[in-house]
């Protein structure tokens, strides 16, 4: 039976983390079929810090009869906070074996530790449909957010109502990035909603400019669906591409956006993040943690953790202070986490989580930092549409924006 699992035991942890170099494996649709304890003890060499590779693998041991390893795969992920639901909590003792139903009973974490540090700074109104992504400027001094649903985006001056923009030829719209200088502010339009294509609209990277009466446009390659964006501190802009796994980057007035990663190495990459220094770009891999891209080379590797951490499951990811900001909302529980990295950027060498559980959260989503917080979306309603129409029966609802203070360490 599959269930929504746990992880690695704790008897192969050493080996199965223990690496010279953070290499990346390459991976793909069929990487997401491996099944067998053998190959997923494997992926989970590989990928010591997925949560995801985890539950995997112990929905593997479970089948194969393996409690010593099961069980070990709970404390694992124990560690790490992850809570089942209520079915996955009565099956795993049964399935586990008498000699380890009650030590397994032990290790399911039966509710997560709340952990509510926000307050609300804004919202959107339910004509704004589908609400994936927001900016708001140093000082909060108005904001923007796109529109999945709607094709436009929406934008306030503070405190002033929210006032929708249509986009002429815009897809769905997602990602938000501004020019480190404030000169062009990017988004991506791809139908990113699986709705039909439409080869009158435009995919790729609308460049917007003064009061959005002088667009630019910088086109994606045949068959990618940009997403999640990110500027370097020398304006080149970053795109993802979450459905067919590639990298792409541009500079203002190109025509076309180029591979900087192409398919067949990350497997659903979303959130984006520069370094300071703008060597390094870092990426997540929904399913399998954080990838680093050196920008000289296009090399891929690993972000290795220090500590303890799911690195999986990012979706908004943001550099602040020496931290990665982690929207997860692929974890059980969903939550808010700051990762510290070392000095040369290469490692994680602290966790805090900053927020967890929210209750008054649906999904949160993107969003982006100024002064010392982040601003996100803390509602985001993707249950409720389908190929970027409302679901019969149900209704949109206002996007609650939250404000995350990031201080401390």
């Amino acid at each position: 039976m599959k269930l929504l699992a746990a992880a690695l035991l704790l008897g192969l942890a050493a080996p199965l983390g223990a690496q010279d170099v953070a290499a990346w494996r390459a991976v793909d649709a069929a990487t997401g079929q491996i099944a067998d304890v053998a190959g997923l003890e494997q992926l989970a060499r590989d990928f010591p810090d997925s949560a995801s590779v985890r539950l995997r693998l112990l929905n593997a041991q479970l089948e194969a009869g393996e409690g010593e390893g099961a069980l070990a795969s709970l404390r694992w992920l124990a560690a790490r906070g992850h809570v089942f639901g209520e079915r996955a909590r009565a099956q795993i003792p049964a399935l586990i074996g008498p000699a380890h139903a009650e030590t397994a009973r032990g290790l399911l974490i039966r509710a997560p530790e709340v952990r509510a540090a926000s307050t609300i700074s804004d919202d959107i109104p339910a004509s704004a449909g589908l609400v994936e992504a927001l900016f708001v400027p140093p000082g909060n001094e108005g904001a923007m957010a796109t529109s999945v649903s709607n094709k436009s985006i929406f934008v306030n001056g503070a405190g002033a109502e929210w006032v929708e923009v249509p986009i002429p030829r815009a897809h769905a719209l997602s990602g938000i990035a501004s020019a480190p200088d404030g000169s062009i502010g990017w988004i991506a339009s791809a139908p990113i909603d699986n709705s039909p294509a439409d080869p009158a609209r435009f995919t790729g990277l609308i460049g917007l400019t003064g009061d959005f009466d002088a667009l630019e446009f910088i086109a994606a390659p045949s068959g990618v669906l940009v997403s999640d964006l990110a500027a370097g501190p020398d304006g080149r802009i970053f795109a993802s591409d979450p459905q067919g796994g590639a990298i792409l980057h541009a500079r203002r007035g190109a025509e076309k956006l180029a591979f900087l990663v192409g398919p067949g190495t990350l497997r659903s990459p979303q959130g984006l993040a520069v370094s300071e220094d703008g060597a390094r770009l870092y990426v997540s891999d929904f399913r399998y943690g954080l990838a680093v891209v050196d920008l000289a080379s296009g090399a891929v590797t690993r972000l290795a953790s220090d500590v303890p951490a799911a690195l999986d499951g990012v979706d908004g990811l943001w550099l602040h202070k020496g931290e990665l900001i982690a929207v997860q909302n692929g974890t059980s529980p969903m939550r808010i986490s700051a990762f510290r990295l070392s000095d040369d950027g290469t490692r994680i060498i602290g966790h805090r989580v900053l927020e967890q559980a929210h209750p008054e959260w649906t999904e949160p989503l993107g969003g982006s930092i100024a002064d010392d917080a982040l601003y996100y979306i803390a509602t985001g309603q993707w249950d409720r549409y389908d190929k970027g129409s409302l679901r019969d029966g149900v209704e949109a609802l206002p996007t609650v924006i939250r404000r995350l203070p990031l201080a401390g360490r």
